[in-house]
This record gives structure tokens, sequence and C-alpha cells, in this order.
């Protein structure tokens, strides 16, 4: 029989059964089991990882758990810098690109509309899902634990929050992206990109007030709806505003 000490750090916590929560445990292990067995075995998905020690050294999520081991398990880190080890995922994404699953319609729309390019449809399946994000290189999001355990997908993020506008806080400042922020750049409603239209080709289609109050507009050329900077625009960037308070780039 194998017995591995494990120690989780951070949020990877939040995943842990109450008695093992920020503290060393014994755990017994399968036969032949490696470290990423094992610490999906414990409810960690593999996508919230970032690394992994063995009795000290870094280890890939292949590592075969001899008895006696003992496994800390890290999440990314904020406050310093661990390029000199091993990293468990080879590489990170080129591009920032998101698929997510059907409870998180909110926080995709919301990602769009910082310029995210972000794929939903409340009725992808699980297996298109992962099809998605290994075919365009796209990041998972998702509150199903189960689906980033996943051997296919290799970036994904346990979205912990419940409301859209706090979950776009989430995933901002956790993958740092607030400089990447591209705001009203992308149809909320489509993906696809938006691009500034004269006023004179749109304006028979407009409310009388929004003729005679606005000159800017932007256009979606996949669902052709029409955008201006009213009272919805004001409150989505109040809303950008509060998501990166200390870095929002207005678009």
């Amino acid at each position: 029989m194998v017995t591995a000490t494990f120690r989780f750090y951070e949020e990877l916590n939040d995943f842990l059964a109450p008695a093992r929560r920020s503290r060393a445990f014994d755990c017994a292990c399968a036969k032949a089991a490696t470290t990423k067995h094992m610490i999906e075995a414990l409810g960690v998905p593999h996508t919230e990882v970032e690394l992994v020690l063995v009795n000290g050294e870094s280890v890939g999520f292949d590592r075969m758990l001899e008895d006696g081991d003992r496994v800390a398990v890290y999440p990314k880190f904020e406050t310093f810098d661990v390029s000199p080890l091993l990293h468990v995922r080879a590489c990170p994404l080129r591009t920032t690109r998101f698929v997510a699953d059907a409870h998180l319609g909110g926080l995709a729309r919301l990602l769009r509309m910082a310029g995210f390019d972000t794929l939903y449809d409340n009725h992808f399946r699980d297996s298109e899902i992962v099809a998605l994000a290994a075919h365009d290189g796209r990041i998972v999001l998702t509150r199903d634990r189960e689906l980033l355990k996943r051997r296919d997908v290799t970036h994904g993020c346990y979205v912990h929050a419940l409301k859209a506008a706090q979950q776009l806080r989430e995933i901002i400042n956790r993958l740092d992206l607030a400089r990447s922020a591209r705001p009203f750049t992308l149809c909320l409603h489509c993906n696809a990109p938006l691009r500034a239209i004269d006023k004179a080709l749109v304006q028979h289609g407009l409310p009388p007030s929004v003729r005679s109050l606005h000159t800017h507009f932007s256009t979606c050329d996949v669902c052709h709806r029409v955008f201006w900077e009213g009272s919805h625009w004001r409150h989505m960037r109040a809303l950008l505003d509060a998501a990166m308070p200390a870095r929002y780039e207005g678009a």
C-alpha cells in the first residue's frame, strides 16, 4: 500500500473536504497512481494547479507516487516568481480566448464586452466545449469541476463567484487581464468584431432621440446590430471600471 502526504495551498483548499483544508494529511493512493490522478481524486481539477512539488522537487502530472512521498500542490502564483521551477503546463496560451459552459452566459457577455473572444451557447455539450478548447486554444470556464478534470482540457478556470459581475472581476484578477482588455470591440451577441459605421448609413433605423444625441456608431457584420454610447453603454463602462478599478483602459 502506497501512502503519501498531501498539502494544498491557497484557493485550492476550496475543493477539499473541510477536514483536509490548509493542513498536511495522509492519503492512501491507488496502485501506480500519478500526481494528477491523486490530485483530482481529492477533488482538485488539474487546470487549477500551477506547480507540484514532491519531496521538495518540482514534478509534472505524470510523476508516479511512492510510499512516504510528501506532495505540495500550488495554484497560480501572484506574488513571487516560480519560473526556475517546472510548471505543470508546458506553455501558456499565446492568445487569451475562452469557451464558457451553459451556466455562464452572463459572464460570456461581459468578457465579450471587455474585448475577449468568448464562445458560448447554452446548448454546448461538454464534449463540444472540450473540442473547441483544444482546436482553438481556448480556456474553459465552468463551475463543473468534473469538466476540468478531462484529460484533453489543458487550460481552464473553475469559476467560484455566482453572479456575472463578480465572475468577471474574478477572471480578470486571476488571469491578470486588465491590461489586455479592449472594451467594446466585440459584439456581445455574436462575439464578432465591431466596426465603426457612418451615421448616415444607419440613421433611418435609429430612434429620434438617438439620432439627435449621438454621432458615433458601430455595427456587427454578423447580426447587423448597431451600437452607440447611450445609457446602456455608460452602465457597462461603470461595470468594467468596477472589475478593473486600478488598471482599466478605456476603449
